[in-house]
């Protein structure tokens, strides 16, 4: 079975994902006629040499350390080495950080060029890929070069996943949490209910998860494509998690998604945005596919971390706080009341 979900931009542009077993048809979404290049990682191409060398390949390393403007300057090397022109294609092979950084190139390189995903992580096909927002790192600051643009196509192949680690699929799952959270109650109990230890071999049933926050982050993202306002909820968790990663380099970024949601709740609940008892249901549900719940990031780093998330204005942030069963307020917090609630 497959499904596609269309995310209609603010230029009328469809950029269109689909779910399922897609990479069969391959050829059917490249664009005839195109000469095509992908950008992929050393891991994915030794995983997936026979579909990745059909085409020409500019192959990054492995790994968060990657995303970076030096990676950007000689893949662009490369490119022009390679003659590529405005004519091509260009096709990102891999997870959430050569989604990016693809995006990114393609969006920059002779001002644009076409280009479309194959995403082959749990967290990228139910995050990463989906939405446009492409960047890389500076000094360790999270995404702080970017571009907002749109793959012409995001394909999700769920029998990809079967080659991930567990530790990769856990931290994938703290994105679908995260969906649940912002606005589908439904399937936050649904996750509630599913057994973690044989979902990846369950294809239907992921590929229905995977679909429903698919669905959460498009109806998002074509409400507020360049985050002005509620496309902001789709931080959840996500500015602790940022300071986590800026602080730490141990975690994968959905496990330091899962700690900021944590940390998100207590602060709800403090804030009387949320009672105990959903607080406690958030925590058992990231445990229970896995995902750690706590850092050992000191609160005085993370909060000074904070001050120079690219979120921030001069009197605060806008902290993404749960304020019910499948719901979440936007609240902007100066950085004096955010410290008072961790006193």
């Amino acid at each position: 079975m497959e499904r596609v979900i269309e995310v209609i931009g603010g230029d009328g542009n469809v950029s269109k994902i689909a779910i399922g077993d897609v990479l069969r048809r391959l050829s059917e979404w490249l664009p005839e006629g195109k000469r095509v290049i992908i950008i992929t990682d050393a891991n994915i191409h030794r995983n997936y040499q026979t579909l990745i060398d059909q085409y020409e390949n500019v192959i990054i390393g492995f790994g968060e350390t990657n995303k970076t403007l030096q990676t950007v300057e000689k893949v662009c090397s490369k490119l022009i080495e390679l003659g590529v022109d405005r004519g091509c294609f260009i096709l990102g092979v891999g997870g959430g950080i050569v989604t990016d950084v693809t995006g990114f190139i393609a969006s920059i390189y002779m001002r644009g060029l076409r280009f479309g995903f194959i995403a082959t992580t749990l967290l990228s096909q139910v995050d990463a890929s989906i939405g446009g927002k492409n960047g890389v790192n500076l000094d360790g600051y999270k995404n702080m070069l970017g571009v907002f643009n749109q793959p012409e196509f995001v394909l999700c192949d769920t029998s990809i996943l079967k080659t991930l680690s567990d530790r990769e699929f856990k931290a994938g799952m703290a994105e679908v949490i995260k969906a649940a959270m912002i606005s589908d109650y439904e399937l936050f109990k649904k996750l509630e209910s599913v057994d973690p230890t044989t979902l990846k071999s369950e294809k239907e049933l992921l590929a229905e998860i995977i679909t429903s926050a698919i669905e959460i982050k498009a109806k998002v993202v074509m409400a507020d494509e360049t985050e002005q306002g509620v496309r902001k909820k789709l931080n959840l968790g996500h500015t602790f998690a940022h300071a986590i990663e800026k602080c730490s380099h141990d975690s994968l970024h959905g496990e330091a998604v899962s700690i900021g949601v944590v940390i998100i709740s207590d602060l709800a609940v403090r804030m009387g945005h949320i009672t105990e008892e959903y607080r406690t249901r958030v925590v058992e549900l990231l445990q229970k596919f896995g995902l750690p719940t706590t850092t050992d990031v000191t609160t005085p780093k993370l909060l000074k971390a904070l001050k120079s998330d690219k979120k921030r204005d001069s009197n605060g942030i806008s902290v993404i706080i749960p304020s019910g069963y499948g719901n979440c307020d936007i609240v902007h917090m100066s950085f004096e009341e955010l410290n008072s609630h961790f006193v």
